[in-house]
């Protein structure tokens, strides 16, 4: 029998009516053996999040005041979907170990973790699968950093066994047995390292959209859904601000060839987007799959007269930025400049001593900066080789009467990026998107 993991992010499990949802979902299809719960989200705009409230928990706990309004408030959520449900949970007994805990050693990671945890005890529960606690199976180091090679091992022993079980995402344990966590939107790497462990057929990941958009929907409406994409291809778009995915979801399962797909919990119809590292025999892909950007950048432009020929210019600048673990987004170089894009949020802190130790040290006839720029990916493993296709992208900008500050495509031409100014930028991703769907 083919193995399937499905995730369930933070809306698919709200409320019961929504648990409910995710059980119809599991028992449809027997494949769907290991399931990864995230902690409940949010049931409307004005709702807060289960992970929201037990940070302001942890908050008030590390300076000594009462946590006693968000801890009721968790409790009654939890309390809400375990009643509407039907199930016995010892819910009394653990939410006394979290306030105790909570008072006697406060910390950030074990408050953050509990919502995943009981979220998962609860789906378990109700589903009548075994409940597997991430703690002893997904493994930090000392300094906070998974451990993949440890985890895959630690993984596999855990659920091998089993014949259906149900893991709790975003958190695991370092070596010492204090809990840490993955960054926001974790429980997606949980999935993939869970798929990855028992080397699934295919890993779903069940969210509030039916799948990834070509463009994001508060610009363009009428965005459409990508059928298929290929694991780089959902990579640049994650990290340029396509959020269906957790960027580093990707790489465990990649290395395996274990497709994903990106369900709606909502309509479970619909097949969503599926994501390979090739398509499967005579399938047609669009050349251009998605056009995603980031806002919020700076360009620094430095120039000297054929600096390409000064040994070492460009290594001694980057060491600036190493020197202070500021990261670049592009490093653009010419035979006189040399032009880095950088978060202008990092950069604020350190901009003066960074560009006075620029003048000093490498005496630039020319030190520039422009802030307030957006980059803007346009993404397609197809699409970006072809020149035909890249000047129909400048085209339409420029028919637009858009600015572009900086252009880049690197040798493996996945993408073309654009820099234009921050209060372009919705209109830029339109004119963009609008040519590429013409295309399609």
């Amino acid at each position: 029998m083919s193995i399937t993991v499905a995730k369930f992010g933070g809306t698919s499990l709200c409320d019961a009516q929504q648990f409910r949802k995710v059980r119809d979902i599991i028992l449809s299809d027997p494949s769907r053996r290991f399931i990864v719960a995230s902690a409940p989200g949010k049931r409307f705009d004005a709702d807060e999040k289960i992970t929201d409230l037990l940070l302001k928990c942890h908050a008030a706990a590390v300076v000594g005041a009462s946590f006693e309004a968000p801890f009721r408030q968790i409790r009654e959520r939890f309390h809400e979907i375990i009643r509407a449900l039907g199930i016995a949970f010892p819910l009394d007994q653990e939410m006394e170990a979290l306030r105790q805990r909570l008072k006697r050693d406060p910390q950030a990671d074990y408050a953050a973790s509990r919502g995943e945890y009981l979220s998962a005890r609860i789906l378990a529960s109700y589903l009548g699968f075994t409940f597997v606690d991430p703690e002893w199976c997904v493994c930090f180091d000392a300094s906070g950093k998974l451990d993949l090679p440890m985890t895959r091992r630690t993984m596999s022993a855990a659920l091998r066994p089993l014949e259906n079980a149900v893991i709790a995402g975003f958190y695991g344990a370092d070596m010492n047995g204090r809990i840490r966590t993955l960054s926001r939107g974790g429980s997606d790497v949980t999935g993939s390292l869970a798929a990855a462990a028992i080397q699934a057929d295919l890993y779903e990941n069940w969210t509030d959209v039916s799948g990834l958009l070509a463009t994001d929907p508060r610009i363009v409406e009428s965005a459409k859904t990508v059928q298929y994409v290929t694991y780089r291809e959902l990579r640049t778009l994650s990290y340029m601000g396509a959020s269906v995915l957790h960027t580093d979801a990707v790489m465990p399962v990649s290395d395996l060839d274990i497709p994903i797909n990106i369900r709606n919990t909502n309509r479970p119809e619909a097949p969503g987007t599926i994501i390979v590292r090739r398509l499967p025999k005579g399938e047609k892909k669009d050349p251009i799959i998605g056009v995603a950007g980031r806002k919020g950048m700076s360009v620094i432009q430095v120039e000297k007269v054929m600096v390409s020929d000064e040994s070492g210019f460009t290594a001694i600048l980057l060491d600036m930025l190493k020197t202070r673990q500021l990261p670049f987004e592009q490093c653009l170089t010419g035979i006189d400049t040399v032009t880095l894009v950088i978060r202008s949020d990092l950069l604020a802190p350190c901009k003066a001593e960074l560009f006075d130790e620029i003048r000093r040290v490498l005496s630039p006839d020319y030190l520039g900066l422009t802030e307030n720029l957006s980059m803007i990916a346009v993404v397609g493993e197809c699409g970006t080789e072809s020149s035909d296709a890249n000047a129909k992208v400048l085209a339409a900008l420029a028919r637009a009467g858009l600015p572009i500050n900086t252009i880049n495509q690197g040798a493996g031409k996945l993408n073309l990026l654009i820099g234009v100014p921050e209060e372009k930028y919705e209109e830029a991703i339109r004119a963009i998107y609008y040519t590429i769907d013409e295309e399609a």
